[in-house]
């Protein structure tokens, strides 16, 4: 069976993977509600909103995976992102992220997780494992998922800025 579909095929159906099991709980749902009876409809309008969300969650989460076969690895572990790389590796908090960039320059592309008082933690799109950066990137406060999946979609040829933290307090408040 392992033999049964190509590699590249294997790879677009794996990178797909959200978008195609919502398509196919949407299809199930649909065919609920039209089937005769009315008692399996509710269940299957339900079943159609879970698979359209799962759709469209899986969409964005395969604009965002790149092959993993870049330098590397790449794990986010309770808030903290960590790379392994061949020349380079560190951790960055995401609580203590400044600012997030798309080093578009770079072959391949590569994330950059600058934090104050500390060296910028470079990550390669395809590292392994890169695909969890997706979650811990959207749990920053304030990032437009839409405008990162399109610059990564853009192959830049230069740093983009994706997000960057703000201030804690705006400029003039004052604490008493």
């Amino acid at each position: 069976m392992s033999g049964f579909l190509r590699p590249e095929a294997k790879a677009a159906i794996w990178r797909w993977r959200e978008a195609l099991a919502g398509g196919a709980v949407a299809l199930f749902g649909f065919w609920l509600v039209t089937s005769p009876g009315f008692l399996l409809a509710v269940p299957g309008y339900a079943a159609i909103v879970v698979g359209s969300a799962l759709v469209w969650l899986g969409i964005q989460r395969g604009r965002f995976r790149a092959p993993g076969d870049g330098a590397g690895a790449v794990q986010v572990d309770e808030g903290q992102v960590t790379y392994f790389g061949p020349l380079t590796g560190g951790t960055v908090a995401l609580r203590d992220l400044d600012s997030l960039t798309l080093e578009g320059n770079m072959y391949p592309a590569h994330w950059r997780l600058s934090q104050r008082g500390q060296p910028p933690l470079l990550i390669p799109v395809n590292a392994a494992g890169a695909e969890a950066l997706f979650d811990a990137f959207a749990a920053l406060p304030g990032l437009k998922t839409e405008r990162m999946l399109a610059t990564l979609s853009a192959n830049p040829r230069q740093a983009v800025l994706i997000w960057q933290r703000g201030p804690l307090r705006p400029e003039g408040t004052l604490l008493h």
